[in-house]
């Protein structure tokens, strides 16, 4: 019921446009290639919406990034030290490991968090 059609979730969900949520929002599906992780299409191919909605627009994806990557890294670091029972090292190496395993998910996640935060569903009429 959360993830249906009109809500902000299945935008972010399905890297879909905020707007139409039928157009791509990223050019490439998921990867680890460095070079196309945040490759975004220029405008929606669906509603034509233009995804930089000013010069710069996605560097205030930075701040989601950061309180995914904070959010991620105490998870990580609570369940490495509480769970496994692990030293303070080997659980900042773990909290290491997973930031970098799951950093293209957190480049594409708060980009598209970011954008839906300015632009809305619009059904067609």
């Amino acid at each position: 019921m959360m993830f249906k059609k009109g809500t902000k979730l299945y935008s972010i969900s399905k890297g879909k446009c905020p707007k139409c949520q039928e157009g791509d929002f990223f050019k490439y599906k998921f990867t680890f290639n460095p070079s196309k992780v945040t490759k975004i299409h220029d405008h929606c191919p669906n509603c034509n919406l233009k995804y930089m909605l000013e010069p710069s627009f996605f560097y205030g994806a930075m701040y989601i990034n950061y309180g995914i990557t904070v959010a991620i890294s105490i998870v990580v670091f609570l369940i490495t030290k509480l769970g496994f029972d692990l030293n303070l090292l080997q659980s900042f190496l773990s909290v290491f490991i997973a930031l970098v395993i799951l950093a293209p998910i957190n480049l594409r996640l708060s980009r598209i968090i970011w954008i839906n935060m300015f632009v809305s569903y619009e059904e067609k009429k």
